[in-house]
């Protein structure tokens, strides 16, 4: 019994012993093909280059009005519109009231985020902090503060009552079929929310947008949607403290904007409210991502990735060296993990440089061309979602060499295997500018170049309406669930060139 024991023990370690062996092999003989080294050199100078190329090329007029700017509590460029029937309250208490309709005056379509409902806020000053719950048409009954926090309520249905109320710095958001029966949608905390707030009733909507889709060419844009919005059952707590309602259009001053106020009213008869107007209270990302646009060169180093990836194995095919290699390691499968394991470790460090020279070197050309703040903030490299992008434009440039690297060993012809792996990686984003917005998304989800949404450093709020332009790189919303699809697709070829190494001769 001893002695199987040791013998198993032993053999264990020849094999992980053999195993780094072969690993220092691939490598001392990718290090000796001056040509491979070049590759990878030309790989990280086309990455850099064409990444530079673009950026310099791109501007913004986002910063040309900042006066125009609202931030909100956290530093977040936000919409804060709306039309606004107010009273102070000091200190703790609440609102209740039913929302009894919301409608588009002109009879047109809503947007799904349309909001009328409960809210507390600092004042009416744009981007000072809050706390509301509301009703939409297509999202139900929600409880939001400080314009990025979303909670999501039980109710669907319009009319419904609702409540709202502060203890402390603590405010909590209630819904009732009935006004009898009240349910909890959730509570926040408002840490900047001063003793003497203002309390009412609100509404406002986005716009709806327009899409317009040619080959090649897509247009976005969004029309006007105004909503009226009715309440009744209105009653503040404390009593003591009722003061006049007040009716005010929460807006940021802009260049060009006149008096007029047929976009927001604020009426009151009989006990029944009627609020006009338009707007937002939500985040506003905007549309660039300067972090992730000199990445996008990334497309023509890949280039050289697929080369390399290519002919690590391609080469010895067209010698006859795959032969040593298999009569040294009679264990073809070690042989590919071997050379999958080098040709990805060497293109992802190498890809890694390029990535963070590329950041350094284009963030200040971006910001000569108004890609700073206030609408975008100096973007570190310490900071998670850079660090994914730097790092994830690495690693799909690995993977995109290592899934080489297994088409290759499939087809074991270079041009033939170069050619396809290019067509894959890029012909469906020509493809994709030809398709509806629905199914080109689809497609690029479904592709190896979905491993470029994890560049993505936009943040995406699901409660603010947008388009999803696949041919901007906008696959997921989760960034890794891209690369993890390219990942699939590298797993998939090296499970196949496995078993193709065992089944034919070399």
């Amino acid at each position: 019994m001893t002695t199987t024991t040791t013998r198993f023990q032993s053999s264990i370690t020849v094999a992980r012993d053999g195993f780094g062996r072969l690993v220092r092999a691939e490598w001392t003989k990718f290090r000796s093909v001056r040509r491979w080294t070049l590759g990878m050199l030309a790989m990280a100078v086309l990455t850099v280059g064409m990444g530079l190329f673009i950026v310099s090329g791109s501007g913004t007029d986002v910063n040309t009005r900042p006066q125009e700017i609202t931030v909100g509590p956290g530093g977040t460029r936000v919409n804060d519109v709306f039309q606004f029937t107010h009273r102070p309250l000091q200190g703790d208490g609440g609102i209740t009231a039913r929302v009894t309709s919301l409608k588009n005056p002109g009879g047109q379509k809503m947007a799904g985020w349309a909001k009328a409902g409960l809210i507390i806020k600092a004042g009416t000053k744009p981007g000072s902090t809050y706390a509301a719950v509301m009703v939409t048409p297509g999202h139900g009954v929600r409880l939001q503060s400080d314009f990025t926090k979303d909670v999501a309520g039980k109710s669907q249905v319009i009319p419904g009552w609702l409540r709202l109320v502060r203890a402390g710095t603590s405010v909590t958001g209630y819904e009732s079929p009935d006004g009898r029966t009240w349910r909890t949608v959730g509570t926040v905390k408002l840490p900047k929310l001063p003793q003497r707030a203002e309390i009412g009733l609100f509404t406002t909507s986005p716009g709806v947008f327009k899409v317009q889709r040619e080959f090649g060419t897509t247009s976005v844009g969004q029309t006007t949607s105004i909503v009226t919005a009715t309440f009744d059952g209105v009653g503040v707590e404390p009593r003591q403290q009722a003061a006049p309602w007040t009716s005010t259009a929460v807006r940021p001053i802009r260049v060009g904007d006149d008096d007029s106020q047929d976009e927001f009213q604020g009426t009151e008869s009989a006990g029944t409210f009627t609020l006009r107007g338009q707007g937002d209270i939500a985040p506003l990302p905007v549309e660039d991502d300067p972090v992730r646009l000199p990445f996008t060169g990334v497309m023509i180093g890949m280039i050289a990735a697929i080369a390399l990836g290519v002919l690590f194995i391609t080469a010895e095919y067209k010698r006859g060296m795959i032969r040593t290699s298999f009569a040294a390691s009679p264990r073809r499968g070690r042989v590919l993990a071997a050379k999958a394991v080098v040709i990805g470790a060497v293109t992802f460090a190498t890809g890694l440089v390029a990535a963070v020279i590329l950041f350094f070197v284009s963030q200040p050309v971006l910001r000569s061309s108004g890609f700073g703040p206030p609408a975008f903030p100096e973007p570190s490299l310490t900071e998670p979602p850079v660090m994914r992008a730097v790092a994830g434009t690495a690693l799909f440039l690995a993977l995109v060499a290592v899934f080489s690297l297994g088409v290759g060993t499939i087809l074991r012809r270079s041009a033939g295997a170069i050619a396809g792996i290019i067509t894959l990686l890029v012909l469906p984003t020509i493809i994709a500018s030809a398709l509806p917005i629905s199914a080109a998304t689809w497609m690029m989800r479904l592709t190896p170049g979905a491993g470029l949404s994890i560049q993505q450093t936009r943040t995406n709020y699901p409660q603010v309406e947008s388009v999803c332009i696949p041919e901007d790189g906008c696959y997921y919303s989760e960034p890794w669930a891209g690369i993890g699809v390219l990942a699939a697709y590298t797993a998939v070829a090296l499970g196949l060139a496995y078993w193709l190494l065992r089944r034919r001769d070399a």
